[in-house]
Protein backbone atom coordinates (compact mmCIF):
# COMPACT_ATOMS: atom_id res chain seq x y z
CA UNK A 1 0.00 0.00 0.00
CA UNK A 2 1.30 3.56 -0.45
CA UNK A 3 2.79 4.62 2.69
CA UNK A 4 1.80 7.17 4.99
CA UNK A 5 2.43 10.89 3.55
CA UNK A 6 5.75 11.66 5.45
CA UNK A 7 8.37 12.15 2.83
CA UNK A 8 8.70 15.89 3.30
CA UNK A 9 12.41 15.56 4.28
CA UNK A 10 13.14 13.85 1.06
CA UNK A 11 10.85 16.72 -0.63
CA UNK A 12 12.96 18.77 0.45
CA UNK A 13 16.70 17.37 0.07
CA UNK A 14 15.88 17.05 -3.69
CA UNK A 15 14.13 20.33 -3.96
CA UNK A 16 17.68 21.76 -1.99
CA UNK A 17 19.40 20.53 -5.26
CA UNK A 18 17.23 22.18 -7.99
CA UNK A 19 14.48 20.06 -8.61
CA UNK A 20 10.91 21.30 -8.63
CA UNK A 21 9.49 18.32 -6.79
CA UNK A 22 5.39 17.16 -6.68
CA UNK A 23 4.58 14.95 -3.89
CA UNK A 24 1.17 12.82 -4.92
CA UNK A 25 -1.59 11.64 -3.10
CA UNK A 26 -3.00 8.28 -5.28
CA UNK A 27 -6.96 8.46 -5.98
CA UNK A 28 -8.57 6.89 -2.93
CA UNK A 29 -5.51 6.97 -0.52
CA UNK A 30 -4.96 9.63 2.37
CA UNK A 31 -6.04 13.02 0.66
CA UNK A 32 -6.95 12.46 -2.58
CA UNK A 33 -10.18 11.48 -3.26
CA UNK A 34 -11.92 8.29 -5.35
CA UNK A 35 -11.45 4.67 -5.06
CA UNK A 36 -8.12 3.40 -4.69
CA UNK A 37 -6.94 0.84 -7.72
CA UNK A 38 -10.10 2.05 -9.58
CA UNK A 39 -7.46 2.50 -11.93
CA UNK A 40 -4.08 2.04 -12.07
CA UNK A 41 -1.99 3.94 -9.91
CA UNK A 42 0.92 5.21 -12.78
CA UNK A 43 -1.94 7.02 -14.35
CA UNK A 44 -2.84 8.98 -11.51
CA UNK A 45 0.91 10.17 -12.47
CA UNK A 46 0.12 10.50 -16.21
CA UNK A 47 -2.80 13.13 -15.23
CA UNK A 48 -0.20 15.54 -13.31
CA UNK A 49 1.82 15.35 -15.99
CA UNK A 50 -1.33 16.42 -18.40
CA UNK A 51 -1.71 18.97 -15.96
CA UNK A 52 1.98 20.35 -15.92
CA UNK A 53 1.91 22.61 -19.40
CA UNK A 54 -1.06 24.28 -17.66
CA UNK A 55 -0.85 26.11 -14.06
CA UNK A 56 -0.70 24.44 -10.45
CA UNK A 57 -2.48 25.48 -7.35
CA UNK A 58 -1.79 25.91 -4.03
CA UNK A 59 -4.44 25.95 -2.02
CA UNK A 60 -4.05 27.29 1.13
CA UNK A 61 -3.37 30.73 0.39
CA UNK A 62 -4.38 30.37 -3.62
CA UNK A 63 -0.61 31.30 -4.97
CA UNK A 64 -0.57 30.20 -8.70
CA UNK A 65 2.60 27.91 -10.86
CA UNK A 66 3.08 27.47 -13.70
CA UNK A 67 5.20 25.04 -14.96
CA UNK A 68 7.34 23.67 -17.96
CA UNK A 69 9.94 21.57 -16.89
CA UNK A 70 12.74 20.60 -19.73
CA UNK A 71 12.83 16.79 -18.43
CA UNK A 72 10.50 14.94 -15.85
CA UNK A 73 12.50 11.94 -13.58
CA UNK A 74 10.22 9.79 -11.02
CA UNK A 75 11.53 8.72 -7.52
CA UNK A 76 9.38 5.69 -6.64
CA UNK A 77 9.66 3.25 -3.78
CA UNK A 78 8.23 -0.20 -2.97
CA UNK A 79 4.01 0.44 -3.93
CA UNK A 80 5.17 3.31 -5.80
CA UNK A 81 8.41 1.43 -7.41
CA UNK A 82 6.25 -0.26 -9.67
CA UNK A 83 4.37 3.21 -10.80
CA UNK A 84 8.14 4.72 -11.43
CA UNK A 85 8.95 1.52 -13.73
CA UNK A 86 5.46 1.99 -16.04
CA UNK A 87 5.98 5.51 -16.05
CA UNK A 88 9.07 4.87 -17.67
CA UNK A 89 7.25 3.54 -20.40
CA UNK A 90 5.66 7.37 -20.55
CA UNK A 91 8.12 9.46 -23.49
CA UNK A 92 7.60 12.65 -21.39
CA UNK A 93 9.33 10.56 -18.58
CA UNK A 94 13.44 10.89 -19.12
CA UNK A 95 14.25 8.69 -16.21
CA UNK A 96 12.66 6.89 -13.09
CA UNK A 97 14.22 5.46 -10.03
CA UNK A 98 12.98 2.56 -8.25
CA UNK A 99 13.44 1.50 -4.50
CA UNK A 100 12.89 -1.83 -3.29
CA UNK A 101 9.85 -1.49 -5.86
CA UNK A 102 7.08 -4.00 -6.76
CA UNK A 103 7.95 -5.59 -10.18
CA UNK A 104 5.36 -8.17 -10.04
CA UNK A 105 2.42 -8.86 -7.88
CA UNK A 106 2.56 -12.20 -7.88
CA UNK A 107 4.12 -11.31 -4.13
CA UNK A 108 1.19 -10.63 -3.55
CA UNK A 109 0.11 -13.54 -0.80
CA UNK A 110 3.41 -13.68 1.05
CA UNK A 111 2.98 -9.63 1.71
CA UNK A 112 -0.89 -10.25 2.96
CA UNK A 113 0.46 -12.76 5.41
CA UNK A 114 3.37 -11.15 6.27
CA UNK A 115 0.50 -7.90 7.65
CA UNK A 116 -2.23 -10.14 9.26
CA UNK A 117 -3.55 -13.26 9.76
CA UNK A 118 -7.05 -12.39 8.27
CA UNK A 119 -8.23 -13.73 5.13
CA UNK A 120 -9.60 -10.45 3.66
CA UNK A 121 -6.66 -8.19 3.07
CA UNK A 122 -8.87 -5.44 1.79
CA UNK A 123 -11.48 -5.68 4.57
CA UNK A 124 -8.20 -5.79 6.98
CA UNK A 125 -7.07 -2.61 5.68
CA UNK A 126 -10.57 -0.63 5.76
CA UNK A 127 -10.70 -1.62 9.21
CA UNK A 128 -7.24 -1.27 10.38
CA UNK A 129 -6.39 2.58 8.32
CA UNK A 130 -10.50 3.66 7.76
CA UNK A 131 -10.53 6.25 5.36
CA UNK A 132 -7.13 6.45 4.70
CA UNK A 133 -7.43 3.94 1.63
CA UNK A 134 -10.88 3.23 0.18
CA UNK A 135 -10.29 0.09 -1.21
CA UNK A 136 -13.16 -2.18 -2.27
CA UNK A 137 -12.68 -6.36 -2.73
CA UNK A 138 -13.22 -6.09 -6.45
CA UNK A 139 -10.63 -3.27 -6.74
CA UNK A 140 -8.09 -5.01 -5.02
CA UNK A 141 -8.74 -8.41 -6.61
CA UNK A 142 -7.08 -6.71 -9.59
CA UNK A 143 -3.62 -6.95 -8.75
CA UNK A 144 -4.44 -11.24 -8.53
CA UNK A 145 -4.84 -10.67 -12.66
CA UNK A 146 -1.14 -10.69 -13.29
CA UNK A 147 -1.91 -7.52 -16.07
CA UNK A 148 -2.87 -4.59 -13.59
CA UNK A 149 -0.45 -2.26 -12.41
CA UNK A 150 2.21 -5.07 -13.17
CA UNK A 151 5.57 -4.07 -14.40
CA UNK A 152 6.20 -7.67 -14.81
CA UNK A 153 3.56 -7.84 -17.58
CA UNK A 154 4.95 -5.20 -19.43
CA UNK A 155 8.58 -5.95 -19.13
CA UNK A 156 9.35 -6.40 -22.51
CA UNK A 157 8.36 -2.76 -22.93
CA UNK A 158 10.73 -1.39 -20.71
CA UNK A 159 13.55 0.82 -22.31
CA UNK A 160 16.64 -0.06 -19.50
CA UNK A 161 18.11 3.12 -20.02
CA UNK A 162 15.38 4.90 -18.43
CA UNK A 163 15.59 3.12 -15.10
CA UNK A 164 17.93 2.57 -12.04
CA UNK A 165 16.71 -0.16 -9.42
CA UNK A 166 18.07 -0.34 -6.12
CA UNK A 167 16.87 -3.58 -3.70
CA UNK A 168 18.12 -4.86 -0.57
CA UNK A 169 18.94 -8.45 -0.37
CA UNK A 170 17.40 -9.11 2.66
CA UNK A 171 13.79 -7.00 2.14
CA UNK A 172 11.56 -9.56 3.95
CA UNK A 173 8.55 -7.93 2.11
CA UNK A 174 9.54 -7.66 -1.42
CA UNK A 175 11.73 -10.85 -2.97
CA UNK A 176 15.20 -9.20 -3.93
CA UNK A 177 15.78 -12.65 -6.01
CA UNK A 178 12.41 -10.91 -7.86
CA UNK A 179 14.10 -7.73 -8.76
CA UNK A 180 17.18 -9.40 -9.85
CA UNK A 181 15.28 -11.33 -12.34
CA UNK A 182 13.41 -8.63 -13.58
CA UNK A 183 16.35 -6.72 -13.90
CA UNK A 184 18.47 -9.49 -15.71
CA UNK A 185 15.47 -10.06 -18.23
CA UNK A 186 15.21 -5.94 -19.17
CA UNK A 187 19.00 -5.21 -19.13
CA UNK A 188 17.63 -2.50 -16.47
CA UNK A 189 20.49 -1.57 -13.59
CA UNK A 190 20.19 -2.58 -10.35
CA UNK A 191 22.27 -1.38 -7.44
CA UNK A 192 22.34 -4.12 -5.28
CA UNK A 193 22.66 -3.50 -0.87
CA UNK A 194 23.48 -6.72 1.59
CA UNK A 195 21.52 -5.25 4.42
CA UNK A 196 19.09 -3.20 5.62
CA UNK A 197 15.60 -4.71 4.90
CA UNK A 198 12.63 -3.06 3.31
CA UNK A 199 14.80 0.01 3.29
CA UNK A 200 13.36 3.68 2.90
CA UNK A 201 13.36 5.40 -0.27
CA UNK A 202 14.59 8.70 1.51
CA UNK A 203 17.74 7.01 3.25
CA UNK A 204 18.34 5.43 -0.82
CA UNK A 205 18.37 8.51 -2.37
CA UNK A 206 20.40 10.62 0.05
CA UNK A 207 23.27 7.93 0.41
CA UNK A 208 23.52 6.97 -3.31
CA UNK A 209 22.67 10.79 -4.44
CA UNK A 210 25.65 11.17 -5.90
CA UNK A 211 25.27 7.78 -8.36
CA UNK A 212 21.28 8.95 -8.89
CA UNK A 213 22.32 12.27 -10.27
CA UNK A 214 24.37 11.11 -12.77
CA UNK A 215 21.92 9.11 -14.04
CA UNK A 216 19.57 12.18 -14.34
CA UNK A 217 22.28 13.82 -16.09
CA UNK A 218 22.42 11.12 -18.66
CA UNK A 219 18.99 12.26 -20.21
CA UNK A 220 20.38 15.90 -19.86
CA UNK A 221 22.93 14.82 -22.38
CA UNK A 222 20.44 13.09 -25.05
Amino acid sequence: MPSIPGKQPLAGFIAGKGFWIIYPRYRGAWESGGEFLEKSPHRDILDILDELPTELEEIAFGRRFRLAPDQVFVIGGSFGGAAAILLSLDPRVKRVVANCPVVDWGVLDKGEKAETSKENYAEYIREAFGNGYRISDANWAKLRGGTFYNPWHQKNEINPSKVLMFHVKDDPNLPYERSKRFAEITGVKLTTLKRGGHISTEYVTRKYWPEIKKFFDLARSE
